[in-house]
């Protein structure tokens, strides 16, 4: 029987290579993602890797490795967040924050903090210290009011931010943004803090309206003196032209008195035309005027032209008798 050749069993041998290989890298190296930060410890000596790619180590217990997330987190506090705060007058009210940050130094996160868990809740710790020290500054109408320019939140975001910042610096964190997401106020207070809100709205009310009566008063004592102002000016004009309307007249009046009778007839004419000018059925008494004239004899006694009268003859004078004396 021939003896087999160790070339027979070349595939064999090597996809055997092949999985030995890739054990090796397994082993002796790490893979790290352009998202994360690492952090190599030999014999427990941190040292960051921050560079994304392939990377070698040592297989443990000589190395180990461990990887934390670099980009932006939102946190708005852990169990309790929302807890009540004193202001600088004395009132309790229930603030809630949240920030936003990321890991900068990933060496000096994992030597302090080691570990997202503790990360978080040492931040939750320096929010309620923060929160509590920038809402300790104001009172409680520049925190809650009915009217934006006497409130303050916008100051407050800003030292809770500045005050995080510098005390978050030396866990390798940096707070990028810091907001207020709830206010309230307990129920021990809210009444009396309704009521204060309703005294202050009624007061501001009361203001306007005594603005608004101020004004009306001035502007009613303005239109009283221009309404005077305009009917002195149009009764003047009126005077004046009746007195241009009764000269005139008394120039009519005038010529009328001259001939009373034509005056009349005329005055009566006129009557009638205003009574019937238009479609007019009526069922009067011719005797009353101006009806009278509609009697006949009345429009031909009007009509009637007054006779003219003749210039006398002149006397004739008799001629003087000539005649020759004797």
């Amino acid at each position: 029987m021939a003896k087999k050749s160790i070339f027979n069993h070349w595939p064999t041998m090597l996809l055997g290579f092949v999985v030995a290989a890739i054990l090796v890298v397994a082993v002796f190296s790490f893979q790290l993602p352009e998202t994360q930060h690492a952090v190599v410890t030999t014999f427990g000596r941190p040292a960051p890797v921050t560079a994304p790619g392939l990377h070698f180590r040592w297989p443990y217990p000589f190395q180990r490795v461990y990887t934390f997330d670099h980009r932006v987190r939102c946190f708005s506090g852990g169990e309790g967040k929302l807890e009540e705060t004193m202001t600088k007058d004395g009132h309790n009210i229930l603030v809630g924050i949240y920030v936003t940050y990321r890991i900068s130094n990933v060496e000096l996160f994992f030597t302090s903090l080691e570990n997202m868990t503790k990360a978080e809740s040492q931040l939750n710790s320096l929010m309620r210290g923060a929160k509590n020290a920038a809402f300790g500054k104001y009172n409680f109408n520049q925190i809650v009011n009915t009217d934006s320019k006497k409130m303050e939140l916008g100051k407050i975001q800003g030292e809770i931010l500045a005050n995080l910042k510098e005390r978050a610096t030396k866990y390798g964190l940096d707070i990028i943004s810091v907001g207020i997401n709830t206010i309230n106020v307990p129920k021990t207070i809210s009444e009396k803090v309704f009521d204060r809100m309703i005294a202050e709205r009624k007061k501001e009310s009361d203001r306007i309206i005594a603005e608004g009566d101020k004004k009306a008063e001035t502007i009613k004592i303005s239109a009283d003196r221009e309404r005077a102002q305009i009917l002195a000016k149009a009764e003047a004009r009126a005077l004046k032209t009746r007195a241009e309307a009764d000269a005139k007249a008394a120039e009519y009046y005038k010529v009328f008195g001259e001939d009373p009778e034509l005056a009349e007839f005329l005055r009566k004419l006129d009557a009638l035309r205003k009574v019937m000018k238009g479609r007019t059925t009526l069922v009067v008494d011719t005797a009353t005027p101006p009806f009278d004239l509609l009697k006949p004899r009345a429009l031909k006694k009007a009509t009637k032209k007054p006779a003219v009268k003749k210039p006398a003859p002149q006397d004739k004078v008799a001629a003087p008798a000539t005649g020759k004396a004797n």
